[in-house]
């Protein structure tokens, strides 16, 4: 229960006493939207470090160099734990927003960061709204942005096992013609999900493949991209899980 006391503790802390810096970002973002996307980026990517160090999450990360440095992308990955948003939010090498579940905006102050970092709320039972926030998302990759979902659509609870990737969430990389990256991350359920309410010091994988571009496939994998990044996401995930032996 220590880690999770350490971590809950921090989280509130940092919440609490970042506001005099939301209101500098906020004034930041009046005269220089690009220095507001850096800083509130390296900001947050301090707070989630020193979330992962006081969890004792040990990450190894493979194939960082798939990731194109020069252009936005859209991250693909599994999901199995609230972990997973820290753990590939630390690596990523430009401003990137996450298509979070529509209840984070109960959330105060952590919205606000969220929003900073061009994070969108997704009702999940609201197709217009869904189709909506799809739209956005694109418009923010055509300004240089990266987007990351979990096309799950939610946590999966279910150890070594895939639930279905939804195709609408590849339209993002189909409009734009962004590469999509997947990642496979794996054994991020050990840090808190898999032993509620403990946190446990654990071992992590995160493996970025390499850029797909759906211009490039065939035109009857360009109809079914999700199936297509699922099925390589999968190899990935059981190649690490026999490697890794955990």
């Amino acid at each position: 229960m220590v880690r999770l006391i350490l971590v809950a503790a921090f989280v509130v802390l940092f919440l609490v006493f970042s506001i005099p810096l939301l209101i500098i970002e906020w004034i930041i973002g009046k005269f220089n939207v690009p220095l507001k996307d850096k800083s509130s980026l390296a900001i947050v990517n301090w707070a989630f470090r020193v979330c992962l160090f006081l969890a004792g999450a040990s990450v190894t990360v493979r194939g960082e160099e798939n990731v194109p440095k020069d252009e936005p992308v859209l991250y693909i990955g599994n999901h199995r734990s609230y972990f997973d948003i820290l753990i590939t939010y630390v690596r990523v090498p430009r401003p990137t927003g996450y298509i979070a579940k529509r209840e984070m905006l109960k959330w105060p102050l952590l919205t606000n960061w969220m929003r900073n970092l061009h994070c969108l709320f997704l009702d999940r039972n609201d197709v217009k709204q869904g189709l909506k926030i799809i739209l956005e998302a694109i418009e923010d990759v055509k300004s240089g942005v990266s987007i990351c979902i979990f096309p799950e659509g939610t946590r999966n609870k279910v150890n070594h096992t895939f639930m279905e990737f939804h195709e609408g969430s590849f339209k993002i990389a189909a409009k734009t013609g962004c590469p999509i990256i997947p990642m496979t991350i794996y054994n991020s359920a050990d840090i808190f999900e898999d032993h509620l309410p403990k946190i446990k010091k654990t071992q992590v994988i995160l493996e970025y493949g390499k850029p797909i571009y759906i211009k490039d496939l065939p035109k009857e994998e360009q109809k079914k991209v999700g199936a297509y990044t699922k099925n390589i996401i999968m190899d990935t995930y059981f190649k690490i899980k026999e490697e890794a032996g955990f």
